[in-house]
């Protein structure tokens, strides 16, 4: 079985090295040809075009910033739905729009192709050592079919319904992530500035139910360091995720306050010309309309977490 890997950037190429890893043919492609420089090394082969990839490959994977590539990869001239073979299956691991999905999934249908969303979460660390949840919609036989190499790139892969299905929980998992974000910012500036030392007070609340929960230890990184550079997940991204998020809530005439409030905070701080930054830069906002500034060493937040575990 020949596997097609398009994308290889931060989570992309992590994921079609773990393929190869686990001992499968992989053909890659991107459109900056130095980034598959290790893959090659690693025993893949280069498809000069999309194209080439979609002819030979028996499953395509692709790992894409948002819609607008998927679409470009999908249906330009020389994309998959012209080369692909009838019986093959494409997974989409990018994040995207559950609509932009069902709106994909017919035309290849047609034409005897599966197309999957199937979105990851676990982060570059996740998509380096194949710790990432993989949730899939589409066609549960040919989930079944390629679950081997699912598990090749994630430990937590799932069938969770049809088309779809996979794009939903993943705007929900990360439309949550970013609404939690921005109410810890609000409250922590809060008790800092109502004269708490911030590491004392992170202590505290840790030892709390949510704490021991571990939903704060999302303070101890970026935004008790003050440190946004160099970015784990890009705030561009996380702008996408959101904003996709409120699109669905609103088709599904959801009412989201606390989403659409943590978008005006991610759109604010592309404003300010923080795209490229991690996606918690966000926070800051919050630490500037509160009058703080939260800025520990990396020495002193790993003491106060390690304090603080049980």
């Amino acid at each position: 079985m020949i596997v097609g890997f398009i994308g290889l950037g931060t989570m992309g190429g992590s994921m079609a090295l773990n393929i190869r890893k686990a001992g499968y043919d992989v053909i890659v492609n991107d459109l900056r040809r130095e980034l598959a420089d290790r893959h090659l090394e690693a025993g893949c082969t280069w498809g000069e075009s999309i194209g080439k990839v979609a002819e030979v490959a028996d499953v395509i994977f692709t790992s894409l910033p948002g819609p607008r590539e998927i679409n470009m990869v999908a249906f330009d001239e020389d994309g998959l739905l012209a080369g692909m073979k009838p019986g093959a299956a494409w997974f989409d691991l990018s994040t995207s729009a559950p609509t932009a999905a069902r709106a994909i999934h017919p035309r290849f249908d047609a034409k005897g192709i599966q197309f999957l969303d199937a979105p990851v979460s676990g982060g570059p660390t996740g998509a380096a050592s194949g710790k990432l949840a993989i949730w899939v919609g589409g066609d549960e036989a040919t989930f079944n079919k390629h679950k081997a190499i699912l598990d090749a790139v994630g430990d937590q892969a799932k069938y969770i319904g049809p088309i779809g299905a996979g794009s939903v929980a993943k705007l929900v998992h990360n439309a949550a992530g970013y609404t939690i974000q921005a109410a810890l910012a609000e409250v922590f500036t809060m008790g800092v500035k109502a004269g708490v030392e911030p590491l004392e007070l992170w202590d505290a609340i840790r030892a709390g139910a949510n704490g021991r929960a571990r939903t704060f230890d999302r303070l101890g990184g970026e935004f008790l360091q003050n440190k946004w550079d160099p970015p784990s997940f890009m705030l561009k991204l996380a702008h996408k995720d959101v904003t996709l998020a409120t699109q669905l809530a609103r088709e599904v005439g959801v009412p989201m306050r606390l989403t659409n409030l943590a978008l005006e905070e991610l759109t604010e701080a592309m404003n300010r010309g923080w795209q490229d930054r991690d996606s918690r830069v966000a926070m800051l906002l919050q630490e500037e309309r509160a009058g703080v500034l939260i800025d520990e060493s990396a020495e002193d937040v790993d003491a106060t977490r390690k304090k603080g575990d049980f």
